[in-house]
């Protein structure tokens, strides 16, 4: 697999738009100012892969999209207007370019008292208009993934599909964790036919996750825990999968699997409109925390999409419920010194009126 990644509907991207503009004309915002890159994607179908630039898109409730991009004629085909700003004479690129943007986007917030913003943009440079946080707001409010964003983490999961395949194919005892990290990003990206917009996280042996660390190599007897997120322009996939290093795993290491598997199928059948993810939190730990002495210590699981961590969140910090159009990752594990150090498995689901359409098929076998 190599090539284009699939694009967006603009009629979906505006359709997303409306869904903003009510949610603006409830809040009395008069528009949405974002300089997140995926957010900007999502919105208007423009791709901005030069990631030392920045862009920013403003949907007026009134109607209108603004991009701001350097390019002078960007493939932009939700946006109504697009406003050019030069970033780097003879190519050296200016000390504020956020600066620049905020500049190029002035004319166009005159007049507008209040708007939302993402996290990413410098509100401390926007002049006109205040400015109101609406980050957590606006992950709820996309959370419905449409059929072309389905297309897109499927896309991003058949890249992360392929990097596990090359895993499996090079794991043995003595090759470096970085080495398994490079090789992955290689075939991940030749797959994606593009730079990659996200990546990461886990490729510690032994451990239950980390970055890679330098000249580290893995050890027979070891478990790794190889936990990606593949991002092409800005839609991101979150998988894990662990194998063991050697092919041997002991009889310890494939019983936790076995219970890991059961539990999977368990959540499966929690991953329906109207659930309480904080109940499926509970089962979920239930069935694990404790199970042959071995802990599970993190989440549950949560949503995917434009970031790496979305709502719904299997947590019980919080009290989500699941929503047809939800795109979730789900993860149970089991960790202990016996593990070596143990087994995490995360698989990507469509939440659908009949119950979860599971997104991600790579074997979910530790050899």
């Amino acid at each position: 697999m190599s090539g284009q990644p699939p694009t967006l509907d603009p009629s979906l991207c505006r359709s997303r738009q409306e869904t903003l503009r009510r949610y603006l004309a409830a809040h009395e915002l008069d528009g949405a100012l974002f300089f997140h890159p995926h957010y900007v994607h999502s919105l208007s179908g423009y791709w901005h892969g030069q990631p030392l630039t920045p862009t920013a898109l403003l949907v007026k409730r009134d109607g209108g999209a603004v991009l701001v991009t350097h390019h002078d004629a960007p493939h932009a085909p939700a946006a109504d207007e697009v406003l050019a700003y030069a970033p780097n004479p003879l190519c050296t690129f200016k000390p504020n370019l956020s600066g620049c943007v905020a500049e190029v986007l002035a004319p166009v917030l005159a007049g507008l008292k209040t708007i939302g913003t993402d996290e990413r943009t410098p509100a401390a440079m926007i002049s006109g208009p205040v400015c109101r946080d609406l980050t957590e707001d606006y992950q709820y409010l996309r959370r419905h993934k449409d059929a072309d964003e389905v297309a897109a983490l499927e896309f991003t999961i058949a890249c992360a599909d392929l990097a596990y395949a090359k895993a499996k194919e090079i794991l043995e005892p003595g090759i470096t964790e970085v080495e398994i990290m490079a090789a992955m990003l290689e075939v991940a990206t030749v797959s994606a036919g593009e730079f990659l917009s996200g990546w990461g996280q886990d490729f510690q042996s032994g451990a239950p996750g980390g970055l890679a660390r330098p000249n580290r190599p893995v050890v027979a007897g070891e478990l790794i825990p190889l936990d990606i997120g593949v991002g092409v322009r800005g839609y991101r996939c979150d998988l894990c999968r662990t194998f063991s290093v050697d092919g041997h795993p002991t009889d310890e290491q494939a019983a936790a699997h076995a219970r890991i598997l059961e539990v999977m199928k368990l959540g499966e059948t929690l991953l329906r409109p109207g659930q309480s993810c904080r109940e499926m939190f509970e089962i979920v730990h239930r069935e694990l925390e404790g199970w042959n002495g071995y802990g599970f210590f993190h989440h549950v699981g949560h949503g995917i999409g434009l970031d790496a961590h979305e709502v719904p969140r299997i947590n019980p910090a919080w009290d989500d419920t699941f929503a047809v159009g939800d795109v979730v990752a789900f993860e149970p594990g089991l960790y202990g010194g016996e593990l070596r150090a143990g087994i995490r498995l995360e698989n990507n689901y469509l939440i659908t009126e009949s119950g979860p359409r599971q997104l991600s098929h790579f074997p979910l076998d530790l050899i």
